[in-house]
This record gives structure tokens, sequence and C-alpha cells, in this order.
């Protein structure tokens, strides 16, 4: 299992079927960051987190709307975006980064044994913007829970 790095945009995967993870917050918001272009492509993500957040909707992996949670949302055929949450707040706080690694660590461990044979995994740069964590940190991370290549996608206009 390796991770490969492409520039292209996570929400075209360059092979299918395809799983793509990102980061959620703790507090049902919903409109900054990777969210906005998911949310472009696709309403499906956006609309089964904010029923998660009220403790409503059918999702294919049940689970209480808390850090470290995830929660699987088919948008095609081939493709599912995993809402992870594992941002806590929207913002920093007292100089704290709102990216809970334990949490993300508990989110992509939960994604990984979830996948169907052949699936794959793309995603951008989680928790490196708005969520303010250290890519060197999420590596590590994936690196220990990947089961499959990974594919880590730098945005490239056009693509």
């Amino acid at each position: 299992m390796k991770i490969h790095y492409l520039k292209g945009d996570a929400t075209v995967p360059i092979m299918r079927p395809a799983i793509i993870p990102h980061i959620c917050n703790d507090e049902g918001g919903w409109g900054a960051g990777f969210v906005l272009a998911l949310s472009r492509k696709w309403k499906e993500p956006e609309k089964a987190y904010r029923l998660w957040h009220r403790g409503l909707g059918q999702t294919t992996i049940e689970q209480p709307f808390e850090l470290g949670k995830s929660q699987i949302v088919r948008v095609e055929n081939d493709i599912t975006v995993a809402n992870m949450i594992a941002q806590h707040g929207l913002g920093i706080r007292n100089g704290m980064i709102p990216l809970r690694y334990d949490a993300l660590r508990k989110c992509l461990s939960n994604v990984y044994s979830s996948l169907y044979e052949g699936e794959t995994v793309h995603m951008p740069r989680i928790g490196c913007g708005l969520a303010g964590g250290d890519w060197g940190e999420v590596e590590k991370i994936l690196t220990d829970v990947i089961t499959v290549d990974t594919y880590v996608y730098d945005y490239k206009e056009g693509s």
C-alpha cells in the first residue's frame, strides 16, 4: 500500500470505485474549504451531514455525531464520500488548532475497514487547510492505517 500524490481534483477520482474521505467539524457547520467543492458537485454529502448533526437520516454506517465518527454517503453508483468528524469547532481557539489527530485516526481506520473489494481512496490533503493540521502528521496517520493504495490530490485549476 502506497500514498500517491498527484495534481488534480479529488472530486474527480482517477480510478473507480472510489471513496473520498474529508474532514468535517463537530458543530454542524458546512460552508468553507473542501466541502464547497463537494457541494458544487453533489448535494448528498452536505444533506446527509446536516441530517446526521440533527440526529436524523439514514447512512450506511450509523454512528453518533461526535469526534472520531464517520458517515458514508453514496453520491454516484461507484463513488462514495466519507464525512469524517475530526475537527473540533470552527477555528483556532486559545492557540489550539481545530484538527484532532486522534479523531482523524479513528475516522480513517473506520473508512479503511469499511472499503469494498476494489474500492480506492482519493482525498485532498485533509486536515491541512482550515483545520490547521500539519501534513507530516496526517501522512504518518495515513501510513499507519491505509489498507489500499491511496491518492492524495493537490488541486489544479481545470482538472
